[in-house]
This record gives C-alpha cells, sequence and structure tokens, in this order.
C-alpha cells in the first residue's frame, strides 16, 4: 500500500473554510478551527432562517390585511371570513399587497364583504 500525504486536499478544504469566514472578527476569520465552528453554526442559522422567514412574512401579511381591515371598518377575522363565504380566492400576499399598493381596490373589496349577507 503506497502512502498517501494529504498536503493539498487539506490545504484546500482548509482555504474553502476560510474562504467562506470571510467578514468574520477577530480569529474566526484566521484560524481554520474556530473558523470552522464558526461557519458551521452560520450555515446552520441560515437554513433555520430560511424557513422562519416564511413564518414573518406570513405574520407581515396578517399585519398589514388587518390594518386595512380595520381602516375599512371590519376586524380580520370578519374580513377574512367574509372572503371565504364569498369565495373570493385572495391569499394573504396578494391581500397585503392591495392593502398597501392599492387601497381603493382593497377598499371596494372590504366593501363587498360588508355588503354581503350574514349567515
Amino acid at each position: 500500500m503506497s502512502r498517501v500525504k494529504r498536503g493539498t486536499k487539506k490545504r484546500q478544504r482548509r482555504a474553502k473554510v476560510l474562504e467562506r469566514a470571510r467578514g468574520f472578527r477577530g480569529a474566526k476569520s484566521r484560524n481554520y478551527r474556530t473558523a470552522k465552528e464558526a461557519v458551521e453554526k452560520a450555515l446552520s442559522y441560515a437554513y433555520r432562517d430560511r424557513r422562519a422567514r416564511k413564518r414573518d412574512m406570513r405574520s407581515l401579511w396578517i399585519i398589514r390585511v388587518k390594518a386595512a381591515a380595520l381602516a375599512n371598518g371590519l376586524t380580520y377575522s370578519r374580513f377574512m371570513n367574509g372572503l371565504k363565504k364569498l369565495n373570493i380566492l385572495l391569499d394573504r400576499k396578494i391581500l397585503a399587497e392591495l392593502a398597501v399598493g392599492s387601497p381603493a381596490v382593497f377598499g371596494h373589496i372590504a366593501q363587498k364583504v360588508k355588503d354581503a349577507p350574514v349567515a
């Protein structure tokens, strides 16, 4: 069996970790061991927060729709229930964009919900 020296591969692996650690402060961007720990932690945060971003955006949309619904004299729950009963299939993202970008259109939708018969 021939002897294996890992000089090149080892250097490449360490260079990749140190490259990912650029911008970190202090030893975390210079020392391989601390840089490796910091990069692993950063990657786990990135994975977690890609999922958390989806939750954060949904809650932001709900806040915007609620504010616009209150401005039109409806609570959020009554507004959403009215949309469901009228079979208006707009999701929270689109409703939030309407509330911010074109309040007149949102007001028209809110008026339809208000005028709908209570069942």
